[in-house]
């Protein structure tokens, strides 16, 4: 290989390598602000939803998948969230997710909330810093209740019986450990300290989805095809644009191309994010 031909071949490896450490900060980026704002936007219509919710007689409370089932507040470590029904990808992007299975905050029994480390808000962030004693305020439309912390305890992703129902009244709080890795689940157990509302039965009969401390946190397989065609959809914008620019105008071709390339882009991070750990 001549001289003029290395100089090629280490000019468009820098190129790529460029390229592609461009493509990772982008991503962090996204992980790490784009995705709050669509989480910020969600709680704004959650809250909004519970809003007018408010002061259900008891027959008329029913958690509907995708909806406002309360409000979470965990003063120590700045948590104020709607709790969103369900635990699955989609609804955990919008916040706190409650589990189907379990009752309902404020009810008997074991109480089981799911939330996001780093990611969509990451409203159980800074969940391991709470101690024995610290408050937990849950409000539903059958009240206010408070909830002190009893203890903390990090376990495995299959030992889901952290879910599993209990004769006192109780809020388990699950999230992935440690930050930026799905390899464990940290727990918070608290205890209800007001009076537990009356249960209630989940409308449409048991819920469809299988309660585990995986759901919702460890990725959506579903995501491969459609996050593989953004990012060809994505290279190929930005390979049209390269050629436009070269061989016909350069700035109109970037006027052009630059929203769709970054149109795509926006959506093939939205789909290869759901491929990842919901912490990560």
């Amino acid at each position: 290989m001549d001289l003029s031909a290395a100089r090629l071949a280490l000019g468009t490896l820098g190129r790529i390598l460029i390229a592609a450490g461009m493509l990772i900060l982008a991503f962090v980026g996204y992980q790490l602000w784009g995705t709050a704002f669509a989480e910020a936007r969600s709680q704004e219509r959650l809250v909004e939803e519970f809003g007018r919710g408010e002061a259900k007689p008891l027959e008329a409370i029913r958690a509907v998948p995708g909806g406002a089932v309360g409000l979470i507040e965990i003063p120590k470590i700045g948590v104020d969230k709607a709790i969103v029904e369900g635990v699955g990808v989609a609804e955990l992007k919008t916040g706190p997710g409650h589990y189907p299975a379990t009752p309902l905050p404020g009810q008997p029994g074991n109480a089981a909330i799911a939330g996001h480390r780093t990611t969509y808000g990451a409203p159980f962030n800074r969940l391991d810093e709470l101690v024995a004693g610290d408050a937990i305020l849950v409000t539903t439309a059958q009240g206010e209740f408070r909830y002190e912390v009893e203890s903390a305890q990090v376990v495995s992703p299959r030992q889901s019986e952290v879910l599993d129902p209990t004769s006192d009244s109780r809020l388990t709080l699950t999230t992935c450990h440690p930050k930026l890795s799905a390899a464990q689940r940290l727990i918070i157990t608290a205890k209800l300290t007001t009076a537990a509302a009356p249960a209630t039965e989940p409308a449409g009969g048991p819920p469809a989805q299988t309660d585990t401390l995986d759901a919702g946190l460890s990725g959506d397989p579903t995501a491969r095809w459609p996050a593989f065609a953004w990012g060809l959809a994505a290279a190929t914008a930005a390979a049209c644009t390269q050629v436009a620019a070269r061989y016909w105008r350069r700035l109109p071709s970037y006027l052009l191309g630059a929203p769709v390339f970054l149109v795509t882009l926006f959506v093939f991070f939205e789909n290869f994010a759901r491929l990842l750990p919901a912490n990560v």
